[in-house]
């Protein structure tokens, strides 16, 4: 982690993911294709050009089930980067509210999880420190290194604005 520069950092992309929270569950998707494939994760992908991320979230939440979140408020913010020089830097919604019936789509299949039961052992390493905040309703930062699908390196901040122009984390874990 303090190889990287974070106020300085560019990543290669800029993507989304999409929580949905109700009645005590939260909606998932096993990824078909793509970064991520066969892992749970929550619905997303990579902004288009001149696409601001909530457009993008709405787009790929319609893409990957068919559904659209009516009240999606930004969470978090989330950085990686990878040591084959790949970096992604993700902005994280919940919503509470959709329109449409999430549906197993070529991209993904939904999974509505109860919140005690989400299945991190089968998501990326990272989404056991984030996560639990986004359910719970709270704000974060993220910053990570991975080697492939292994995590390296990790910190996180609850609590943390989601001001892009924020800089690193204070410390690692």
């Amino acid at each position: 982690m303090a190889d990287i520069h974070w106020a300085t950092w560019t990543p290669t992309d800029t993507a989304t993911l999409v929580f949905i929270v109700r009645d005590g569950l939260v909606l998932l998707i096993r990824k078909k294709r793509g970064l991520g494939a066969g892992k749970i994760n929550g619905p997303g992908g990579r902004l288009d050009p001149d696409e601001t991320p909530l457009a993008c979230a709405l787009r790929e939440m319609q893409e990957e089930l068919v559904t659209v979140p009516l009240d999606p408020i930004e969470h978090g913010r989330l950085s990686f980067q990878f040591v084959d020089g790949y970096g992604i830097h993700v902005h994280v919604f919940r919503a509470t509210r959709y329109r449409g019936e999430p549906r197993e789509t070529v991209e993904a299949t939904p999974l509505w999880t109860p919140l005690d039961a989400v299945p991190f052992d089968e998501m990326w390493a990272d989404d056991a420190l984030w996560l639990p905040v986004l359910l719970a309703g709270g704000r974060f930062r993220g910053w990570f290194v991975f080697d492939g699908d292994r995590m390296l390196d990790a910190a996180v901040e609850a609590g943390a604005s989601v001001d892009p122009t924020a800089a690193g984390p204070s410390r690692s874990r």
